[in-house]
């Protein structure tokens, strides 16, 4: 019984899943940000290029 009593009340468990959700958090942020920005950043970065080759 103390067994139990000893296992509902550790929290380290608790703590692992805490960071596991803010990294899976953090994740579906930054995989948002790039849904919404990666057409934008993609044109950007294709204008230098075409820049670039045409200078040379």
């Amino acid at each position: 019984m103390i067994k139990i009593k000893e296992f509902v009340h550790d929290e380290e468990g608790q703590t692992l899943v805490e960071y596991g959700l803010l990294v899976a958090l953090i994740a579906l942020v930054v995989i948002g940000i790039l849904t919404v920005l990666g057409g934008k950043i993609r044109n950007i970065f294709v204008t230098a290029n075409t820049g670039l080759k045409s200078t040379t």
